[in-house]
Parts: C-alpha cells; sequence; structure tokens
C-alpha cells in the first residue's frame, strides 16, 4: 500500500516538552522534549512503515517563524498564546538535527502554518496515487481532514480517528468539523465562536440543519439566549470559518512531487550516536555501539558557593533518560491483571501481603470508590500491586448482573484491616489521603504510609501535573488507561459501580501497578537531593496525616447566623444597584460585562483601559479599580461584585456544605497545588474569605466553638519579613527583632531619618507599605500606586530602605541571577520553587518571574515552617492525650478547637512549638487568640 506518514511536529514539540521531565545532561542542557520527539519519531515509523522507499514517505512538518494569511484577517489571531518557554526554544535547532538524522524530511514553509501544509500534502497525495495519509497529531483542527483514505494517530493517548470516532467525539462528521468549529470557536488560536454555543449545541444545530449555512439560514428560528448570541454573531462567522479552515491548495516544493522529495530515509547512525552521547541519550547511545567510557565529562559551572541559599545547578538535574525512558512506551496490555472474585483466591492475597509485611516490602493499594467527595466516598472495590508487572483487583460493590458473585464487602474490609492498620506493612499510594479518608469511613485506620508518588512528584517538580495519568507518561513512558475510557464523560459517565467488573479490573488493577513502579522511580530520583528528600520523608508525608486528621475534625458553623447574613447582603445588593441605576442614568445589568462595557465607555465615555483578545473593552477587577479612584459607578460595581461574591460563595453555600453525618464543614486541602509550597483549600474554600471587610469578617463569626469550647488562633507574627532578615543577613533587619522593635517603625525611623519614639503613624504606614511591597517585588511604579504619591518619590523611598539594608538589596540581585541560572530558587530548608518564565522573551512575563523569585523563598520558606510546626503540634496533642485539636489552617495560622479546661496548657505549648519547629538567625514569634468563633480568635 502506497502510504504517506505525516507528523504534526509543531504540535508534539510541545506535548512532548510538557510530558517528560525537566531532563538535562551534565552540561545544563535541557533534552525532555528531544528525547520525547525520538522516541515518538521511532515509534511512528516501526508502526506505520515496514520499508523504505517510494511507497513510504513521510514527513515531519513544524510551524515557520513570522505571519501567516490568518494574522493578516484576523490581528487577534493566537494572540493568547504565551511564548514559547526557553528551555524548549533551546531544544529546538537539536531536534531538527535529530529529526533528519532519523531520517525524516522535514517542511517548515514560511507564511504558511504547519496544518495547511499538512493539509495540502494530504490532499494532494491521494491525487497522486497514495492509498492511505496517516497523520499523527493532537490537534482537534485536523479532524477536518479525515476521510476514508485519511486518518489521525495519537501517539500519546494511542487513539486513531477515523470517520466513525470523529462522529463520537465531537458529534459531527469530518465534513462538518469546519462549521463546528466556526460556531464553537477556538479558545487555543483566540478564534471567537458564537458566545456561550458548546459543544453540544453546536452538534445539535448541525445536525438538525446540516451546514454552518444551513444554522444561519434558520437563525431566526433559534430562540432564547442562545439564538440572540447567534443573530448578534453572523457577520462574524465568515471570518472565523476561514480562520479555522485547514487550506489544501497551499504552493511549496514538495507538494508536486511527494513520492521523491519526502521518501523515508534510514537512519544516520554516526549522526544518532554524536547526538545521543552528546544529550545522554545512554541506552540509545550503546544500542549504536557506544562504550559507557565515551560519555561526556564535562560539568556545569558551579553557581552556588558552600552554605549558600541556593544549591548548585547539577542537584537541580534528574539524571538523565538512562534505563528509565529507552524503552518504547508501553500500554496497559503489558501489565498482568488478577480479578480475585474467590474466598480462596482472597485467602492467598492476604497471606501474600503478610509475607511482605514480614519481608519488609512496601506494597502499591488503592481504593476504588463511588465519589470524589472524600468524607462520603464509599469502596467499590481494593487494588493492590506487590511486584512490577501484576496488579491485583479485589470488586466488592459493582452492581455488574452478568458477572459472578463478589466477595462480601464488609467480611473483606475486615480480614483486610489487619494489614492497612499494621503500621510495619509499607504502603505506597497516589494521593494517600484520599483513600485514608475513603477507609476511614469504613472505620480502617491507615498506618505505615511510606510512599506517596503524588507527593514525591510534588516535591520534585512542583511546577509540573501531578497526576497517575502525567506521571506515568513522564516517568516511566507509560500510557495508562484514562477513567473516561472505562466510565464514560461529560452527561453520560457512570458511578465506577456501574462499570463492568472485567473492565474495572483492567483499570483498577493497573492503578495500583503503576504506583508501585512510580514510587521506585522518583524515590531513586530524591535520593540524589538530600534536602528534597528530607522534606518528602520528614514533612509532606507526615503533614499529609496531619491533613488527614484536620479534615477530618472538620469545622462548627452558625448556619442561622449565615442565613441571616445572606439576607443582610441582599438588602444592601438592592440598594448598591438603586445607586448604580442613579450614577448611570437608567437600569442595567450589574452581572453583564457587556452591558457594562457599553454603558461605562460608549454612553458615559469613560477611558478604556485595556481590552479583551476579542478586542471589545474589557471591565474586568483590574480596570474597575484603577477607574475607581476618579469615577463612582466603578466603585459601586465593585463594591456589588465583591457582596455578590461573599453571597454565593460563603453565606449561601456554608450552610449547605455542613455534613449530614458530622454536622460540621469539612475542607478539602490540597497539597500538592500551589508552587511555593502552600496549601489550597476548596470545597468550601477556607483560604480565602476576606477579612478587610467588616462584611468578610461577619463570615468568619459563623465558624463557632462548641458548648464548653474556645477557638485559639496561633498565627505567625510578621513572618515573612522575619524570613528575607534570615535569608539576605542584613544585620540592621536581624537587629531590629532580635531587640523586639516594631520592624515597620524601625523601617520609618531608618527612611524619613528620624528617632524611633518619633515616627508618625503616616510614616509607619508608608513603611509597612514599602517593607511588605519590597518582598514581592514591587517596583516604583508600583509603590506610587500603592502609597498614592509620585514615581520620584517612591524611588527616593526605595533608594534609602536599600542604603538603610544593603543586604537586602544583595538578596534581591543575588536571587535574579540565580533564579535565571538554574530556573529555580530554594527554600531555607531546601524546597524547590520553580520559574518557568524566568529566561522568557516576554517581557511581562520575565519580569512578573523575577518578582516571584525574590519573593517565593519566604512563602515557600513560611510554607515550610507551618508544615513543620502543625506536624509536632499533632504528635503532641495525641501523646498528651488530649482532647484539642487543629480544625483550620489558612496561610500562616492554624486554629484548633479547645475545651475550656486545657485552654491554659494550649496558649503556653502551641507557641512554644511554633517557635521552636526551627532555628533561624531571628526570632519567630506567635500570636496566640482566643475567642468563641473564629473572628474573635484571630
Amino acid at each position: 500500500m502506497k502510504r504517506l506518514l505525516l507528523v504534526d511536529g509543531s504540535s508534539y514539540l510541545y506535548r512532548a516538552f510538557h510530558a517528560m521531565p525537566d531532563l538535562r545532561n551534565r552540561a545544563g542542557e535541557p533534552t525532555g522534549a528531544i528525547y520525547g520527539m525520538v522516541n515518538m519519531l521511532r515509534r511512528l515509523r516501526a508502526d506505520h512503515v515496514t520499508d523504505d522507499g517510494p511507497d513510504h514517505c513521510i514527513a515531519c512538518v513544524f510551524d515557520a517563524p513570522g505571519k501567516t494569511f490568518r494574522d493578516d484577517i484576523y490581528p487577534q489571531y493566537k494572540a493568547n498564546r504565551s511564548s514559547m518557554p526557553e528551555d524548549l526554544a533551546l531544544q529546538i535547532p537539536h531536534i531538527y538535527e535529530v529529526t533528519r538524522a532519523l531520517g525524516w524530511p522535514i517542511i517548515a514553509e514560511p507564511g504558511i502554518e504547519a496544518d495547511d501544509v499538512i493539509g495540502t500534502l494530504a490532499h494532494a497525495a491521494l491525487a497522486q496515487g497514495f492509498e492511505e495519509v496517516v497523520i499523527s497529531t493532537g490537534d482537534k483542527d485536523l479532524a477536518q481532514l479525515v476521510n476514508d483514505h485519511v486518518r489521525l494517530v495519537d501517539t500519546m493517548k494511542n487513539s486513531v480517528m477515523t470517520r466513525e470516532t470523529v462522529f463520537e467525539k465531537f458529534g459531527v462528521y469530518p465534513e462538518q468539523i469546519v462549521d463546528y468549529l466556526t460556531l464553537v470557536g477556538d479558545t487555543v488560536d483566540n478564534v471567537p465562536g458564537v458566545d456561550k454555543v458548546g459543544p453540544k449545541t453546536a452538534a445539535k444545530w448541525l445536525a438538525e440543519y446540516g451546514t454552518l449555512d444551513g444554522v444561519v439560514a434558520n437563525a431566526d428560528a433559534i430562540g432564547g439566549k442562545v439564538g440572540e448570541n447567534l443573530k448578534k454573531a453572523l457577520d462574524w462567522l465568515p471570518t472565523g470559518k476561514t480562520l479555522v479552515t485547514v487550506k489544501t491548495d497551499c504552493e511549496f516544493n514538495e507538494r508536486d512531487q511527494i513520492s521523491s522529495a519526502l521518501q523515508a530515509q534510514p537512519e544516520n547512525p554516526d549522526v544518532l550516536k554524536t547526538l545521543f552521547q552528546r544529550f545522554e541519550f545512554k541506552t540509545w547511545f550503546r544500542a549504536l555501539g557506544g562504550a559507557a567510557d565515551e560519555a561526556p565529562t564535562t560539568q556545569p559551572k558551579a553557581t552556588g558557593q558552600t552554605g549558600d541559599l541556593f544549591a548548585e545547578p547539577d542537584s537541580a538535574l534528574p539524571s538523565g533518560p538512562n534505563q528509565l525512558f529507552d524503552a518504547p512506551t508501553q500500554d496497559a496490555s503489558s501489565i498482568v491483571t488478577e480479578c480475585v472474585m474467590t474466598v480462596e483466591q482472597r485467602a492467598v492475597l492476604l497471606e501474600r501481603l503478610s509475607d511482605a509485611a514480614r519481608k519488609g516490602q512496601p506494597v502499591a493499594f488503592d481504593t476504588e470508590t463511588d465519589s470524589l467527595e472524600p468524607l462520603n466516598a464509599r469502596v467499590v472495590g481494593l487494588c493492590f500491586a506487590l511486584e512490577p508487572g501484576t496488579g491485583y483487583y479485589l470488586p466488592l460493590a459493582h452492581q455488574d448482573l452478568t458477572a459472578e458473585a463478589q466477595l462480601p464487602l464488609d467480611e473483606t474490609l475486615a480480614l483486610f484491616k489487619p494489614w492497612f492498620e499494621n503500621p510495619k506493612a509499607g504502603k505506597i499510594a497516589q494521593n494517600a489521603k484520599y483513600d485514608t479518608h475513603v477507609l476511614a469511613n469504613h472505620g480502617i485506620a491507615v498506618q505505615g504510609l511510606v510512599d506517596d508518588t503524588m507527593l514525591a512528584s510534588y516535591i520534585l517538580e512542583a511546577h509540573k501535573p501531578h497526576g497517575m495519568d502525567a506521571l506515568a507518561l513522564r516517568w516511566l513512558n507509560y500510557n495508562t488507561i484514562k477513567y473516561e475510557e472505562v466510565a464514560g464523560k461529560g452527561a453520560s459517565q457512570i458511578g465506577f459501580e456501574q462499570v463492568p467488573i472485567a473492565t474495572a479490573t483492567r483499570y483498577a488493577a493497573e492503578d495500583a501497578e503503576v504506583t508501585l513502579r512510580l514510587a521506585h522511580v522518583l524515590r531513586e530520583q530524591l535520593a540524589q537531593s538530600p534536602d528534597l528528600l528530607d522534606l518528602y520523608q520528614n514533612v509532606e508525608l507526615p503533614f499529609a496525616q496531619t491533613l488527614f486528621d484536620v479534615e477530618r475534625n472538620g469545622v462548627l458553623i452558625d448556619s442561622l447566623r449565615l442565613d441571616t447574613q445572606s439576607a443582610e447582603i441582599a438588602e444592601k445588593l438592592k440598594d448598591i444597584e438603586s445607586q448604580a441605576f442613579e450614577l448611570a442614568g437608567g437600569a442595567f445589568n450589574l452581572n453583564s460585562p457587556k452591558q457594562i462595557g457599553e454603558l461605562l465607555f460608549d454612553k458615559l465615555g469613560l477611558p478604556v483601559v485595556k481590552k479583551t483578545a476579542s478586542g471589545a473593552p474589557s471591565t474586568d477587577e483590574e480596570v474597575l479599580t484603577k477607574l475607581a479612584e476618579d469615577y463612582p459607578l466603578p466603585a459601586k460595581l465593585l463594591e456589588h461584585r465583591s457582596l455578590a461574591k461573599l453571597k454565593s460563595t460563603y453565606t449561601d453555600k456554608l450552610p449547605k456544605m455542613v455534613n449530614a453525618r458530622t454536622g460540621r464543614v469539612h475542607t478539602n486541602y490540597a497539597q500538592a497545588v500551589a508552587v511555593t509550597g502552600r496549601l489550597a483549600s476548596n470545597d468550601p474554600n477556607l483560604q480565602n474569605i476576606p477579612v478587610r471587610t467588616a462584611e468578610g469578617r461577619r463570615v468568619r463569626e459563623a465558624f463557632i466553638a462548641p458548648a464548653d469550647h474556645v477557638l485559639v488562633s496561633a498565627d505567625y507574627s510578621q513572618i515573612e519579613l522575619r524570613i528575607m532578615a534570615h535569608i539576605s543577613g542584613d544585620q540592621a533587619l536581624i537587629d531590629a527583632f532580635k531587640n523586639g522593635l516594631d520592624i515597620h517603625s524601625a523601617t520609618a525611623s531608618e527612611i524619613f531619618g528620624v528617632g524611633l519614639n518619633e515616627v508618625t503613624s503616616d510614616q509607619r504606614r508608608t513603611a509597612k507599605v514599602i517593607n511588605f511591597g519590597l518582598i514581592y517585588g514591587m517596583s516604583a511604579f508600583g509603590l506610587a500606586g500603592n502609597l498614592g504619591i509620585t514615581r520620584d518619590a517612591a524611588k527616593l523611598y526605595i533608594d534609602r530602605y536599600f542604603a538603610r539594608y544593603p543586604g537586602v538589596a544583595r538578596y534581591m540581585e543575588d536571587v535574579r541571577t540565580q533564579a535565571k541560572a538554574q530556573g529555580y530558587v530554594s527554600t531555607v530548608f531546601g524546597r524547590r520553587l520553580w520559574l518557568p518564565e524566568i529566561k522568557s522573551p516576554n517581557g511581562p512575563r520575565r519580569a512578573a518571574a523575577e518578582r516571584a523569585a525574590i519573593n517565593a523563598p519566604m512563602q515557600g520558606t513560611s510554607a515550610d515552617l507551618i508544615k513543620m510546626a502543625m506536624n509536632r503540634l499533632r504528635v503532641w496533642l495525641r501523646d498528651e492525650g488530649l482532647q484539642s485539636r487543629m480544625i483550620m489552617q489558612v496561610h500562616d495560622e492554624v486554629i484548633l478547637e479547645v475545651p475550656n479546661s486545657e485552654l491554659p496548657l494550649i496558649q503556653v505549648k502551641v507557641p512554644e512549638i511554633m517557635t521552636q519547629v526551627a532555628e533561624l538567625k531571628v526570632p519567630l514569634e506567635v500570636g496566640c487568640g482566643v475567642g468563641s468563633n473564629w473572628d474573635e480568635a484571630h
């Protein structure tokens, strides 16, 4: 069969870059995207090219730099795309080198997008007698090219797209994809569609009317808001359709002579050997005859010094692909899965688990459940992996009438309970906190956790995704079965208990087996950096247990008080609405950005501060805040938005989130989200309750202590400024804290040249803004805006500050330099805070990363301290047998629920433990407030 194989190189560049770990050779060069491209190109060729010759033509197509015709039609085309990451840009020339050495012709046509080159070649190939065109891509736009002779393959998802699968995925056929994309729009390329028209609506319209022209012709028959939006978009739709249509008639050299121009060439082993040696792809290098002693010996130049805050660069680098990555991408067929359905099989598995515990062999486990809510989820099945290559699944609560009887749930859990509760039986999990909650719902207290692959990944690469599917691809080069493949997605998704047992076994057993292999690989990576391994073992893993306790404890709320607050806020919102109507000269929808934009900029003629991606004047919070400085209506809009959000997010919602079983609200703390190490809180979000407004503080009043108890709030005082003093080593700052001075008054004294006792309240306020502003990298422009002074005056204050605190100035300069050199900064305890945009060619993005580099070590160190303190508090409360318990954590504050009888002890010991958790160059201080509710205690 005469076949043309085309690779969407531009799509795969980014996917390979983001899928791989931050791989580098010993010279410090990034290599992850190169490795991913080699692996993908070799696999594609093995799968689709049986020999070299005119019947098998191949090409790798890349976007050339510069504008295309779409930019001329629509200047905002792709305007929202961020610039290419510096580490990827550095790999592009080498990707071209290695692609050619692998025998692939490369096409990158100036002025023509890769999609259009691919579309033209596919069209021309069929006209020139090719029987099949295979396009390897992850780009949905190319689905419009699919027909009986053209199909798409996605090596990263192991998927093939034909006419039938296009319909299954989009609800329309390939010939309707252009019309479908025109209606839906393309957010990736910043092409607007019809407002509020999503995939389902577009597919429904095209099913009913056939084509976009048919939809347009029947626009008057489509009612409701979506019909209005369609009519508004009619003038735009022809332009949108042009932008999303892949061209098939472009002119370039290779188009007319595909058989001769794009013949598959043999690999060039000499060039590949040189490249594999340089990039340290060791298995591939050896396969070409390279010897171990030919490996490069160059070492990176050290930029850090012994005792510096930052480690030397080579300690930041994973070991390179080596044996971990140089294998073909695996899929689920490489794992043996066993379904445990009989009493005899269960007994054998239990004995194997006991034997593993006796031998000190950790076992990976996972729970399959009927809910994602940790405190409500119930077990559907259990998964285990004792050795690589094999996974076990025990279905316990599936609604599968076609299968044989499952083992009894309660009886089986009772039999496994001793193993789960045995602290000497080592356990490995992915996001263990969730599984620990699920098993606790069944009365099982899990002990003996030795590895959590999500947390290990978070410590290694906080800026990357930590889901198991992403980790398996990144670290094992393994394509997992996705949840959507077994349970469906969207409105048609079923619960796991409804998944047939045979299907569930393949998915669930794989979960445990992959987790086992990931734990081994990630621990090897952590072992190369003692600071990271220490953080993982002694901070993050124990902290998962601490968070489990805090989430399980929950907090008591006063629902009646919140109901009252909701009613009062509703009245205030009506008053603000009336005031806004009066200022506007008429009624309008305060929740409609379009109406607000028309009112502010067309009717009232207010200045346009910035525009949205579609070119309309923006009415976001930043814009309204700026306009509110001079105009009353934007101020009212901001007030309305703030109160409406408080009402919908907290006063209305919190009473509905009370757990029926416990009578309390239980938030979920996400431990592996923020790159600084801080926690995120959700369902409900307790981190973002406003404290600077009276209404926000009143919400905190509804978080209450039960009878005969109080709430205690223990809060680190000025923690980030103290950390700045420590890491900068500035003697004046250190002395101020050691002498117990008010740091803002001390700074005011230095800046304004007055005695400490002569500092005015205005001077102290200015110094406070400077103190906190500079640790967030604030510029003179930002400081001027905050203080309402001229930029020259702000610059004078900053210059005086740095003259009095030269250590801070040196730190800020050093941290920027070191961040650029190694791509990350570190906390006092070694946590790495990655800054992907630190070398960005985009000036604002780079400046933002430089500001983050200054503050991240302080935020990160603060996060480390509160975690370490809470771990110690948990152990102390447990060992002392106290009834007091931690119920919330917000930034630098931990809140405890304390029986009145234990209050004197708590007030002494909690600050003592928190201040002694680490020794810095300045003393740590903790404020300890007490009250019947959170606001009183804070």
